[in-house]
């Protein structure tokens, strides 16, 4: 039956895989999310932000071999957008068609017609590219979810098929036993062994412990030892060979007899 539920559906794959990079960058709109070649548009457009983006790399190098200011520098903040320092000590030498953008204690900030060009290509281009990827990714988001069934309905099976896995690797490598389901008031096990408290242990092994109660003539156990003794391990690993028993999987036990149950207590 699980293999009937295992239909994926190729075409929302298809999409994810052609749409979406791998991996995607963590903040959707920063450009980094839709694959190129998705979106002929969006494609265009960092075409242009990355050429921008060169120009004003080269343009300190090339603006101080010019002006002869080797303390030139070309930067960026958010009030101003991209401009040209050049220190008092410089002033002297800066081009006429510098236009005097802020004025600072240690020197003067310029920009030119150019520069306010690819200024504006870049954050046009940078705000164009945040708007449709997001766009973008939203579309491929509903046409996936037109398939929410489905692909619920195969994780559904995955997470079945992993559980199952799971139980019988464990069951294989640490020597569980079939327990014998029955109708009658008992719980019979021999030699069972707490399924986690085992496997931590390293310089000892696990003493494993007989249990058998039954509503005719065994309903109480009266468990008395000193503090760490393992009582509260025996308690809990009684009702875990119970309750793995009745989920279908084998027990950490030699052998385990366990009458259906409706309830584990626990404190």
């Amino acid at each position: 039956w699980l293999k009937d539920e295992l239909k994926p559906r190729q075409d929302v794959v298809d999409l994810i895989s052609e749409a979406i990079e791998e991996p995607p960058s963590s903040a959707l709109g920063e450009g980094g999310v839709i694959r190129q070649g998705f979106s002929e548009e969006l494609d265009s457009l960092r075409l242009a932000s990355k050429s921008a983006k060169q120009y004003l790399a080269n343009l300190e190098r090339q603006e101080r071999e010019k002006t002869g200011i080797k303390s030139l520098k070309v930067g960026f903040n958010k009030v101003f957008g991209y401009y040209i320092e050049v220190s008092k000590p410089n002033l002297s030498q800066v081009p006429e068609q510098y236009i005097r953008k802020q004025t600072l204690v240690g020197g003067e900030r310029f920009f030119t017609p150019e520069l306010k060009e690819y200024e504006s290509l870049i954050l046009n281009a940078r705000d164009r590219i945040s708007e449709l990827e997001s766009d973008i990714f939203h579309r491929v988001c509903r046409q996936v979810a037109t398939a929410s069934e489905r692909i619920l309905a195969v994780a559904n099976t995955l997470a079945n098929i992993d559980v199952f896995s799971s139980l019988a690797e464990v069951a294989v490598r640490y020597s569980y036993v079939r327990p014998k389901l029955t109708t009658d008031n008992e719980i019979v096990i021999t030699q069972g062994r707490h399924p986690v408290v085992e496997r931590s242990l390293i310089d000892t092994s696990f003493v494993a412990n007989d249990t058998y109660l039954s509503n005719d003539d065994a309903q109480l156990i009266v468990l008395t030892g000193p503090n760490m003794s393992g009582k509260s391990t025996y308690l809990r690993q009684v009702a875990l060979i119970v309750l793995l028993a009745q989920i279908g999987s084998f027990v950490p036990a030699d052998s385990a007899t366990i009458g259906v149950v409706d309830r584990i207590f626990t404190r």
